[in-house]
């Protein structure tokens, strides 16, 4: 199976992806940790793919998504963005709302 066939393969099979460097216990920087902090706050359910494990992972999801850094997250099969633009989405509410939208269980953030 080719990189691009595993990417849509996981892109396909799974609600929510996270294509990041390391794993969600143990990530290798910093963009990839507070994209895994953010899902693992409001408690989605999702899969995460450790792009260090494979270049032709790391290479091929750049070309996939014609987005050039990692990690990258996917909702449903739709490429959302990378850490700023996760992050600026869920001080919005907006990562909220397309997870409600999309059906995808997860935890409300509480407001202060």
């Amino acid at each position: 199976m080719s990189a691009q066939e595993t990417i849509q393969q996981a892109v396909d099979s799974n609600d929510v992806v996270l294509f990041m460097k390391g794993t969600p216990k143990f990530p290798q920087c910093g963009f990839s940790s507070q994209v895994a902090q953010i899902l693992g706050y409001i408690e989605v359910p999702y899969h995460s793919v450790n792009v260090l494990e494979s270049d032709e992972i790391r290479n091929g999801i750049k070309e996939f998504s014609n987005w050039p850094t990692i990690p990258q997250l996917y909702v449903k099969g739709e490429f959302v963005g990378g850490c700023d633009i996760v992050r600026e989405m869920f001080q919005s509410g907006e990562l909220a709302a397309l997870l409600s939208e999309q059906s995808i269980p997860f935890k409300e953030p509480t407001k202060v």
